[in-house]
């Protein structure tokens, strides 16, 4: 094993610098005010959770979990996401009190990696909940409160991409022979693999027909301009199919109706890793980034692993995809810095105090503990001499 270097970090972590620090606390704050205005509550969870309850509830693969073991004995692991902390503590004590029940959260989650790829193993999710709530307008709020929060940070070229997990299951159950061909082909989506979808199509011990069947689903399905392309493959005398059939009809008017036609594409290929998501789900993509900067949907079966048989729907958006598209703010707050030596001591704290009174952030520096003055004085707006002599830079 090689040895561990001083400097070195965990796989997958890492450091935010000062700068970028600031801009994850800008879109914190933003966040904070926003969602509150819309009627979400914050909430904060552990970082540490029991492996039997989140570690295994989450729809995160074992190998992705960061586990370890308290003095009990007990297996633990860092919060893989926030959804699922969240539904337990909603479904423990919360929806007693109040249902529909909002919530709101900004916090750090933790997926391990195998590799070191660029992939960060924590990362900051900002997003909310909407818990008690089974009705299409409640999943139309949360693509809404989306594409109004990224509006809010000052992304300007995005779009939202919508599926339904639940009708796209019911049609490949129906063009497959069995649910682990159902599990290859959903997998395959995930990692939106065309290509090896269709190869893995031809390997199925399936007719021509149904495969050339399954071929127009897959380019139709991907490439949808409205909702009733899709009629040709729902089974009308499947009542469970026509329902989610005549539920995305209704979601898409009301985003229409919300003025979202021109930033919302649909797509029934669309899937995720988290296997909880059972209807309406929901991608928000942005110029800058290889990546969705966000995601969510309708979990109502996560509900039920609680105990809990309600409705639930909500988002999360990933900070440090958001920091990709955002458009750098530069920082014009004064930064005053005063220099004292001995001498000017009481005088360097009663100036410092003058200017944070007025507003000014104001860093007090003992000038003889500088070596390179110039090059410090570059990081600040206005210098303050207070120092013996002509020429403070001596």
């Amino acid at each position: 094993m090689t040895p561990i270097r001083k400097f070195e970090k965990p796989l997958g972590m890492r450091d935010s610098f000062p700068l970028i620090n600031e801009q994850k606390e800008r879109v914190r704050d933003i966040g904070r005010t926003f969602f509150q205005s819309r009627g979400f509550d914050f909430i904060k969870t552990p970082t540490v959770e029991y492996y039997e309850t989140i570690g295994k509830a989450s729809a995160i693969g074992d190998s992705s979990l960061f586990k370890l073991v308290d003095r009990q004995g007990e297996t633990l692991v860092l919060r893989p996401d926030m959804t699922t902390p969240i539904v337990r503590v909603a479904t423990s004590k919360l929806l007693r009190e109040q249902i529909p029940l909002r919530l709101a959260y900004f916090a750090n989650v933790f997926r391990a990696q195998e590799h070191e790829g660029g992939r960060p193993a924590e990362f900051e999710q900002m997003g909310v909940e909407l818990i008690g709530d089974s009705s299409v307008y409640a999943d139309a709020e949360m693509i809404l409160t989306a594409a109004d929060f990224v509006n809010e940070l000052g992304v300007q070229n995005y779009r939202l991409t919508v599926g339904h997990a639940g009708l796209l299951h019911a049609i490949l159950t129906e063009l497959t022979h069995s649910e682990e061909q159902v599990k290859e082909l959903r997998d395959l989506l995930v990692n939106k693999n065309l290509v090896g979808f269709e190869e893995q199509i031809n390997k199925y011990d399936l007719s021509e027909e149904a495969k050339e069947y399954f071929f127009e689903f897959l380019t139709q399905a991907s490439n949808m301009q409205s909702i009733e392309q899709l009629r040709p493959f729902i089974d009308e005398a499947n009542l469970n199919q026509v329902e989610m059939f005549t539920y995305l009809n209704e979601l898409s008017l009301l985003l229409e109706q919300a003025g979202l036609s021109d930033k919302v594409t649909y797509d029934l290929t669309l899937t995720s890793e988290m296997s909880y998501y059972s209807g309406m789900l929901f991608e928000v993509f942005a110029s800058g980034s290889g990546f969705a900067i966000g995601n969510g949907g309708r979990y109502d079966g996560l509900l039920k692993e609680f105990n809990s048989p309600v409705g639930a729907t909500g988002f999360g958006l990933r900070v440090d995809r958001l920091l990709e598209v955002l458009i750098p703010t530069k920082n014009t707050t004064t930064h005053a810095l005063i220099f004292f030596d001995k001498r000017h001591y009481l005088e360097a704290i009663q100036k410092a105090k003058a200017l944070r009174d007025e507003g000014i952030r104001t860093t007090l520096q003992f000038v003889e503990s500088v070596e390179d003055k110039q090059a410090l004085q570059e990081h600040f707006s206005q210098v303050v001499w207070l120092v013996e002599g002509d020429n403070p830079n001596e």
